[in-house]
Parts: C-alpha cells; sequence; structure tokens
C-alpha cells in the first residue's frame, strides 16, 4: 500500500504522524510519501519515507504554505492508495484530483473549541470562525474518510468514525524509580497548557533545589517569560526535542506536569503527555481535565490540583521530593496501568488494517506490530 501523509501544521517530527502512525506504516511493509515543512523545522527527514517539503503554516501566515500542499498532494495523489491529512486547512479546496482518491482526515483536537487557545486568531473573529469549521467538518465527514484522536470527538460528527487513541510505547521492562529532584513537562507550551503557571512554579521551588525542565517549542507570547526564567537559573527550557529523545531526558524525574487551563478543547481530549509519562514510570501532576482524571485517579499514579494554581502545584512536588516510598509507588502504578491499556502497537495494528481496509488492500495475517526502539535517520 502506497500511503501519502500531509502536514503543515504541525512539526515533522511530531510524535502522533511520525514515531507512531508512519512509524506503523513502515513497520507493516507499506511505502510512505511525507509531505511537511522539513527545512522550516531544520529536521531530516527518515530514510525510509519519500520526503516532499512545503512551507510551514504559522499563525496567520498559512495561505503560501496551503497553496504549496495542494500542489503537491495534486502531483503525489495518483500514486498514493491513501491520503492521510493531519490538519483541517487542507481540506479547503483541495484539488479534484485528490478528492477522487481515498482521503483520509486524521482528527486530532476539536478545532473549533481549539480556537479559544490560538492565540493568532482575533478574539472577536472566533465566534464567527466556528460555525464555518463545523461546516468544514460536516462537509468533510460526507465526502471523506475520518479517524478520531479521542472517543469524545464521536459526538461532533453524525455518522461512527475508528478512533485511534493517542497512546505511547511501553517497554517490557519496568522504568527505574524516579528521583527526587526534577519534574518535568514535555509538549508545546503555551499559555492555554501552563507555560507561565509552571514557570511561577519554578520560581516557588528553585530556592529549594528542585529544577523544573521544559521541553518542546514555545508559543511567541510565552517566550520572554520562558528565557527569563532559563536566564535567572529557576528552570531549563530545551526547545524542540524529537517526542522518543524528549522522552529519554524525562525518565527518572519525580513528577510530570500537565497543567493544562480550563479550555474546551481539553476538556474531552486525553493529553498523551500523561500517558507517557507513566508509562516511563513518572508519577503525574495534572489539573482537573475530565481526560486525565479519568486516567491518574484510577490508576492512583498523581496528584490532581487546580487550574491555575502554581503555588498547589509546588506543594504536590514537595510531596514527592520529600516521599521516595511514595513517588516510586506513584511510578510503579502508572507504568502498570500505561503497559495494560495504553501500549501504542496495539492500536498500531488497528491503525494500519483500517487503512488498508480503505484503500482495499488488506493483507492477510496479522498485522506486525512495532517495537519500542526507535527507526534510524
Amino acid at each position: 500500500m502506497r500511503v501519502c501523509v500531509c502536514t503543515i501544521v504541525h512539526h515533522p517530527e511530531d510524535a502522533r504522524i511520525l514515531h507512531r502512525q508512519i512509524r506503523a506504516l513502515l513497520d507493516a511493509g507499506h511505502e510512505v510519501t511525507y509531505i511537511a515543512p522539513f527545512r522550516a523545522c531544520n529536521v531530516t527527514p527518515w530514510r525510509r519515507v519519500s520526503p516532499v517539503d512545503v512551507p510551514r503554516a504559522v499563525g496567520r501566515r498559512r495561505l503560501r504554505a496551503l497553496r504549496a500542499a495542494h500542489r503537491a498532494l495534486e502531483e503525489h495523489a495518483p500514486y498514493a492508495d491513501v491520503i492521510l491529512l493531519h490538519d483541517p486547512e487542507l481540506l479547503v479546496g483541495l484539488p479534484r484530483s485528490v478528492r477522487a482518491r481515498t482521503v483520509v482526515w486524521d482528527v486530532h483536537e476539536d478545532t473549533a473549541a481549539a480556537l479559544s487557545a490560538k492565540g493568532w486568531v482575533p478574539g472577536p473573529v472566533r465566534p464567527l470562525l466556528r460555525p464555518a469549521v463545523r461546516r468544514l467538518e460536516a462537509r468533510s465527514e460526507r465526502r471523506h474518510r475520518l479517524l478520531l484522536a479521542e472517543e469524545g470527538y464521536r459526538t461532533r460528527f453524525r455518522s461512527e468514525h475508528p478512533v485511534v487513541p493517542n497512546t505511547t510505547y511501553v517497554s517490557d521492562v519496568p522504568p527505574p524509580p524516579p528521583d527526587g529532584n526534577r519534574a518535568v513537562y514535555v509538549g508545546h507550551l503555551s499559555r492555554a497548557r501552563g507555560a507561565l503557571d509552571m514557570v511561577e512554579m519554578a520560581r516557588l521551588l528553585a530556592p529549594e533545589g528542585v529544577m523544573v525542565e521544559l521541553i518542546g517549542a514555545a508559543d511567541g507570547d510565552v517566550r520572554p517569560a520562558l528565557r527569563d526564567a532559563q536566564r535567572d537559573g529557576v528552570l531549563r527550557w530545551y526547545g524542540f526535542v524529537p517526542n522518543d529523545r524528549a522522552l529519554r531526558i524525562a525518565e527518572g524525574a519525580m513528577a510530570g506536569l500537565a497543567l493544562l487551563h480550563d479550555e474546551p478543547n481539553y476538556r474531552h481530549s486525553m493529553p498523551t503527555k500523561v500517558v507517557e509519562y507513566m508509562a516511563r514510570g513518572i508519577p503525574v501532576i495534572t489539573t482537573p481535565n475530565p481526560p486525565a482524571v479519568e486516567i491518574v485517579e484510577p490508576a492512583g499514579c498523581g496528584f490532581v490540583v487546580p487550574f491555575g494554581d502554581p503555588a498547589a502545584a509546588a506543594d504536590a512536588l514537595r510531596r514527592l521530593r520529600d516521599d521516595a516510598e511514595l513517588r516510586t509507588e506513584l511510578g510503579k502504578r502508572g507504568y502498570e496501568t500505561a503497559r495494560a491499556r495504553f501500549h501504542w502497537p496495539v492500536h498500531a495494528e488497528r491503525f494500519v488494517a483500517q487503512l488498508e481496509q480503505w484503500a482495499g488492500r488488506a493483507v492477510p495475517g496479522p498485522v506486525v506490530a512495532p517495537q519500542p526502539e526507535p527507526l534510524p535517520d
């Protein structure tokens, strides 16, 4: 099967797109053409994909990237059995030759709800855009195939669509117990994702010898605060690091942070970082977004703190710092739950089989699941 994967919004080394979905397709023996902003993100493509470089859509600068992606899709669609799109923008004005193929939209987020967290969209415009986004979703459902990243997304659509959850690789070897002197965050940094709360928390804890490490790219409006805090020595900010390497940095931390704000898009989206922390035996500190609470509380693998309360998050970290037995037990519970429920290769089989079915090229016998070791560059 030949699959053409396209994004202009996400980093080419996005965990879901590259490290999970594309890797699963490659490991199952399929060919992948990957249209993504490699040069804009200074990324060297994997040798096993056929790369096509396009500009990146950033903030309000999106039209050039969208046109380039549509040209690339028009060129490569005739050779693909399935076209897998990861950005809703790409669904606007698709060339006729592309629409005639099997097009799959991978639904990563509640696009309309997420407008409230996108600083580049002017506030007065957001209420006007939401109905347009819903109409685009309805039209896309009629014309194309849909994959959903969350069970909670089902209510947005009239028909049933398969769910491919954002899980992670979980080693069959239990991780070492967490240490007691650092906390980590892995993911994009923005106001809505608690970046400024983590800066304030780090300032509270730095005099006590606790280091906060933030691993991820950041929105422009929070970068000055991150740079100032790093210059003052109260935290380490690594910038963007590919997911597999970022999680290796996180290993051994006493806590993984998921201090998301109470935004509509987060109320029914599982924070993947929570599962990634659990998979590496890292106790979780999260705000009370329902999907996070539904994982952390039954597993007994961390603490839930109020929204926008850096002091409460700092207190939770102090508890973990001062109680080695507690953090070891929380890390163990998280790992066991992640191994039982969130091991990606189980979902990878279903993902690959679903694309094969839509392409009309189902492969007899079991699909080969990817292994935890990263592919070589």
